[in-house]
């Protein structure tokens, strides 16, 4: 689209995240613009550079009704942190309890997909239903599917403009800056959790230490890697 072309003239692929985040929150003022995150690193990182650059940008997060009592405690954490940002809560208004009565018990190890449409991509749809500007903490070095992430581009699935200011960094990038600036992170990432999600879907990996990611540890036994939260020339990506 000519939107994106545009504006990928002023800023590049290896343009620095927080160079990126004082265009974006320049360009983009007035608009309805949204961070969302799941409380890994990467969201971390990434609020405390719009903070610091006076952004004042709800911050969406989706409870599943499964979130580790840990994810919760760090959001408070965020939040007396970073006072400008406010965190806005999405979640499906189907409890758990009625989704057992309505497809039996346990649905994440029968029908996984289904599980992660009806508590995660159906709620992120009505989430950024009026949204123009959606900013994720997505990076190509989180795992091949996202190798043609792009920092600006158009988001085909929720119809917006999508940024991703941290596409070119890894994780060994964010716990550095996280470091750095002292920035409040999910104690699991201390206890061999590399990513974050549901308490049944997410396990620790052995061996991985804080500032190292990998893509084990969620959905183990299953071939399935990915949520559907994201898609990138019709491919999926987990948030």
């Amino acid at each position: 689209m000519r939107i994106v072309r545009d504006i990928d003239a002023d800023i590049g692929e290896d343009s620095p995240p927080e160079r990126v985040v004082g265009w974006l929150l320049q360009r983009f003022a007035g608009r309805r613009m949204v961070v969302t995150t799941g409380f890994g690193m990467e969201g971390c990182a990434l609020m405390d550079m719009i903070a610091r650059r006076g952004g004042t940008l709800p911050v969406l997060y989706l409870d599943t009704g499964f979130l580790f009592p840990e994810t919760l405690r760090l959001r408070d954490r965020l939040a007396a942190r970073y006072p400008a940002l406010t965190f806005e809560r999405r979640s499906t208004a189907l409890t758990p309890e009625a989704q057992e009565l309505r497809y039996g018990p346990e649905l994440w190890t029968r029908e996984p997909d289904t599980c992660c449409t009806l508590r995660k991509v159906e709620p992120m749809r009505e989430a950024l239903d009026d949204v123009d500007v959606w900013v994720t903490g997505l990076m190509r070095s989180q795992s091949p599917s996202r190798d043609d992430l792009r920092v600006v581009e158009w988001d085909w699935q929720y119809q917006l403009l999508k940024v991703n200011p941290l596409a070119s960094w890894d994780r060994a990038t964010v716990w550095e800056y996280v470091q750095r600036h002292d920035v409040p992170y999910n104690e699991l990432h201390d206890r061999g959790y590399p990513t974050l999600g549901c308490t049944h879907c997410t396990l620790p990996v052995a061996g991985n230490v804080t500032g190292e990611y990998t893509r084990e540890g969620r959905w183990q036994g299953r071939s399935k890697l990915e949520c559907g939260l994201h898609q990138i020339a019709g491919r999926q990506m987990s948030a």
